[in-house]
């Protein structure tokens, strides 16, 4: 349990480091105007809550800057959202002025107005993408080493895939393979199957098929479908010129996870409905490891349609993001149902 005041100390020290970049010192806490301790008093406070976790020093001589784990109790049980201004929210609706023919135009915008007010990079999923599920999957065989593999989903989207088949594949082989595929992915959302063939359908066809891994590389390259256009992503660069992205493997790496499909299902993994927010390593996907990543839902006429994401570093400044994703899905819900 932490005392007020290291409870007061953590919440100033968040939000010195947010603004500064900068391992935050004693002194320079209490040269504040609203700061009533002695440098002493504030070092031991700060000393202790680093031996409990919640603060760490980048090197032995610097100050200290949150933890993991500081963040995470700052988001949980100390930020509190700012008010945007009337002017900030004017220019917000401003923004969607004019009318729109679709709605992925409207939330093009979206994407565009949230990763402008927030400085970070703003990815927005559209209903294709999060409700089409997998109908059933077909094989038409072509010849002894072709065939064309039918994927059918649930919303009537239909792809064709030519697949070549290992020379030791036989046609009971085929039929069992489809018989598998159908009875695993049946009803699974289309960015999840991928995830399953990997897992669950693995080992299912290790027991039941020949020349197994040849099989397997053929299955996912097929059922790797083409995205539909609902993918709406603004801002990549914001989060690039932040302090903690100067290294250049960082940024290569980031930038591997912003423009490939990986960043989807890290966030279509996140709970379906409210705000959410995932710190540092709470994300599972490697290369976003030092950031944050916050998401909420949008809706038309109460129906749940599409994720409002924000990335960002995990030194966001997450009292203005909580409001801006809150405020912006919101007006975004507003304009689907006109």
């Amino acid at each position: 349990m932490l005392t007020d005041r290291q409870l007061f100390l953590l919440q100033l020290l968040v939000n010195d480091y947010v603004v500064s970049a900068e391992p935050v010192g004693s002194r320079s806490i209490a040269k504040r105007d609203d700061v009533h301790f002695s440098p002493a008093t504030i070092r031991n406070e700060l000393a202790d809550l680093e031996e409990m976790g919640f603060l760490e020093k980048t090197h032995l001589s610097s100050g200290r800057v949150p933890s993991e784990k500081g963040y995470r109790f700052y988001v949980d049980h100390l930020l509190s959202p700012v008010l945007l201004t009337e002017d900030e929210v004017g220019n917000i609706r401003h923004a969607y002025r004019k009318k729109f023919s679709e709605k992925e135009e409207l939330i093009r915008v979206t994407a565009q107005v949230l990763s402008e007010f927030t400085n970070y990079t703003a990815i927005m999923l559209g209903p294709e993408l999060m409700d089409m599920r997998l109908k059933h999957i077909q094989m038409v065989k072509l010849n002894q080493t072709q065939g064309v593999l039918i994927i059918v989903t649930d919303t009537g989207h239909v792809e064709n895939k030519t697949v070549t088949f290992p020379k030791s594949i036989r046609a009971e082989d085929i039929e069992k393979i489809i018989n598998i595929l159908n009875d695993k992915l049946e009803n699974v959302p289309i960015y999840r199957l991928q995830a399953r063939l990997n897992k669950e359908i693995s080992n299912v066809m290790r027991l039941h098929i020949r020349d197994y891994n040849r099989v397997m590389n053929m299955l996912q390259e097929s059922l790797t479908m083409d995205d539909p256009e609902q993918i709406f992503c603004s801002g990549k660069n914001n989060i690039l010129v932040q302090p903690e992205f100067q290294d250049v493997n960082k940024i290569i790496s980031l930038l591997n996870v912003l423009e490939g499909k990986e960043i989807v299902h890290e966030i279509m993994s996140m709970p379906a409905t409210g705000l959410h927010i995932r710190i540092g390593r709470e994300n599972k996907l490697n290369g976003i490891e030092d950031c944050s990543l916050i998401t909420t839902t949008y809706s038309m006429g109460g129906e749940h349609l599409g994720t409002v994401a924000v990335i960002g570093p995990k030194r966001m400044a997450y009292p203005r993001v909580v409001t801006l994703i809150d405020t912006v899905s919101k007006i975004l819900s507003e304009n689907l149902t006109k």
